[in-house]
């Protein structure tokens, strides 16, 4: 291909590289979405419940962030992509005794409106999305380029170059749980790997329902959702589909072993599936596969990178866990991620990308609590 220049270059297009091209595109016309797969929502996003639920508990930092979120995500959604929005209602249900005390210890401090149903409570702010119809109408203003591996990304005078063919002056990473590209070590993400099946069942469910799994509408009658986070490999599982470096995981052959991995994890979310409601005439209609990034902290990872090598030849004190002021450490520059969204990706994308494109056009301060410099501190600390 020849060699294109953009102002702005997003790799990834599952929810949170839609969101950015979303906000992007309303500064410049010069954006290009960027994914290794053939379509949006073809990873983690496309394998998720899509669900808009509140974080139950005592106040608290995160607590907040996803309270914002869900408000701006729900706000937003409601105003422009109404019909990809299911505002039906959570039920959290409790597990056992023990979580019933939490939830009751958690009244008081309740940022939405609930009521006693059926085994547990229904949030009526609680719903989901269509995660494939969504990402696609938030990338629609934003050219896209589909089935291209980003192998390398070098700084050549203030521009980025991508595979020697693409250049960008912003590079935006919205890669989830592989951040190869990535060679600062302080980014530490977890690969949480989920898993959604579509069933179908003539037992009615008009909410959606969360224990220890999640139970939801799908978009067909009669169709059920089932899904939740099952597995941390301690390795990347090259030889089977649990691989980070595939595309298109969930149109490909699996092999006998994701197999074995999957069909007990189907058996294990119908079990639990029927802890929360009986579930009559089942057939397994879809299975989807992905992997959830989530960060050491949990809390996501948005904005600009600090350069470590260039930090520690400034200040090299900082291995000796000096403080210095964010605004003094040696950043990258114009390159940008948005990361660590978890299974939150539908609640906290959209108000992240938000802040993000409004920090870069109008300085809009980004909470240090979901910057990168809380991740570099903490690591500098430990490297004597």
């Amino acid at each position: 291909m020849n060699k294109q220049e953009f102002d702005y270059v997003i790799v990834g297009a599952g929810i949170a590289g839609c969101s950015l091209a979303h906000f992007l595109s309303k500064y410049s016309q010069s954006v290009l979405l960027i994914d290794k797969n053939e379509d949006v929502a073809f990873g983690a996003s496309g394998a998720a419940g899509a669900f808009l639920s509140p974080l139950l508990g005592k106040p608290n930092k995160f607590k907040d962030l996803i309270t914002k979120s869900l408000n701006f995500s729900i706000n937003y959604y409601k105003e422009y992509f109404s019909t990809d929005l299911i505002n039906c209602g959570t039920c959290r249900i409790p597990k056992n005794n023990e979580d019933e005390e939490k939830f009751q210890s958690y009244i008081p401090h309740m940022d939405f409106e609930f009521e006693k149903y059926e085994e547990g409570y229904l949030f009526k702010i609680g719903s989901l999305v269509k995660p494939y119809e969504l990402c696609k109408k938030l990338s629609n203003n934003t050219q896209k380029l589909f089935d291209y591996e980003v192998k390398t990304i070098k700084k050549e005078e203030n521009i980025w170059n991508i595979n020697n063919e693409i250049k960008a002056k912003n590079l935006f990473l919205a890669t989830g749980a592989d951040i190869s590209l990535i060679e600062e070590k302080y980014l530490d993400i977890r690969a949480v790997w989920g898993q959604k099946i579509d069933i179908n069942t003539t037992t009615r469910i008009d909410i959606n329902y969360h224990k220890e799994c999640s139970l939801s509408l799908s978009n067909n009658e009669q169709v059920v959702s089932i899904g939740a986070t099952h597995n941390r490999f301690d390795d990347n599982k090259i030889d089977s589909s649990y691989n980070l470096k595939l595309k298109n995981i969930n149109k490909i052959k699996h092999n006998d072993y994701t197999n074995n991995i999957i069909q007990n994890d189907i058996a294990e979310l119908l079990k639990k599936a029927n802890d929360i409601k009986v579930l009559n005439d089942i057939k397994v209609l879809d299975v989807k596969i992905g992997a959830r990034a989530s960060s050491v902290d949990y809390f996501p990872m948005v904005g600009k990178l600090v350069d470590a090598e260039k930090s520690f030849e400034k200040y090299p004190h900082l291995k000796n866990g000096f403080q210095i002021k964010n605004e003094n450490l040696e950043m990258i520059e114009n390159l940008y991620i948005l990361n660590g969204v978890g299974g939150r990706g539908f609640v906290l994308s959209p108000y992240l990308a938000y802040i993000l494109v409004e920090n870069i056009f109008n300085n809009k301060e980004l909470e240090e609590e979901i910057t990168n410099f809380r991740l570099f501190k903490r690591w500098a600390k430990k490297q004597k």
